[in-house]
C-alpha cells in the first residue's frame, strides 16, 4: 500500500477551517522537522515525546531537549505545535524486549518497540479526545514504513482512535529532515535510541 496517498486522501478532505487534532508520536527533533512542517498546515498538532528505548539517560534528555527546542523555534514562526511527554520508563523497553537483545536491526525487537510507542500513542490520544495519532518514524530510511502502519492500524482498531497512515520519507522527507536540521541546528544522534543500536 501506498501510505503517502493514503494520507493525501484525508488531506484533501480537511476544512483548513476546522483543522483535525492530531497526536505525533515522535521519535526525535530532526526526525520530526520535516513532519511537523508538513503536516502543520493541514493538522492542530501536539507532539507525544515517549521514548523509553532510549539510552542512556543523558541522551534521552538531550533528544527531549532538542525536539521541544524545535517547537519553540517553530511556534516563533507562527505554527502553534503543543508539548507532551510521557515518562521515562526504560526498564518497562527492557522487559519487553528480553530474548531479543541479538536480534539485528530492524528485526522482531524493532517491532515491538514500535509497538510499546505506538501503544501509549493510541492510549493518549484516545484519552485526549484526538482525531488521529501516528508517528515520525517512518520519515527514517532505516524503519519500514508497512510495519509500523500495520502496528499503528491493530492498536487503532482495538482502542477505537484512528491511525493517520504514513510514509514521510516519501517525497524526499527524509532529505528535507536532513536540511532542516541545519537550518535549525539540531543535534543528529548517530544511533537509534537503545544501548542494542549503540553497540552494532
Amino acid at each position: 500500500m501506498n501510505y503517502q496517498l493514503e494520507l493525501d486522501k484525508i488531506i484533501e478532505k480537511i476544512d483548513p477551517e476546522h483543522k483535525p487534532r492530531l497526536l505525533l508520536h515522535s521519535c526525535c527533533g530532526p526526525c520530526s522537522s520535516y513532519v511537523l512542517k508538513y503536516l502543520s498546515e493541514f493538522f492542530k498538532i501536539t507532539v507525544l515525546y515517549f521514548n523509553p528505548c532510549i539510552y542512556p539517560v543523558e541522551e534521552y534528555y538531550h533528544r527531549k531537549q532538542v525536539q521541544q527546542d524545535l517547537i519553540r523555534a517553530m511556534n516563533a514562526e507562527g505554527k502553534d505545535i503543543n508539548f507532551l511527554e510521557s515518562e521515562y520508563e526504560h526498564s518497562s523497553f527492557l522487559n519487553l524486549v528480553s530474548g531479543y537483545e541479538d536480534e539485528p536491526e530492524c528485526g522482531e525487537r524493532c517491532h515491538i518497540c514500535y509497538r510499546q510507542r505506538l501503544l501509549r500513542a493510541g492510549e493518549e490520544a484516545l484519552d485526549g479526545g484526538y482525531d488521529f495519532f501516528t508517528t515520525t518514524l517512518t520519515v527514517s530510511p532505516y524503519k519500514n514504513a508497512q510495519v509500523l502502519n500495520e502496528i499503528g492500524q491493530d492498536i487503532a482498531r482495538s482502542l477505537g482512535v484512528s491511525w493517520l497512515p504514513c510514509d514521510f520519507k516519501k517525497r524526499e522527507g527524509y532529505k528535507q529532515s536532513v536540511e532542516l536540521s541545519k537550518v535549525y541546528d539540531l543535534y543528529r544522534q548517530d544511533y537509534c535510541g537503545c544501548e542494542f543500536s549503540l553497540a552494532e
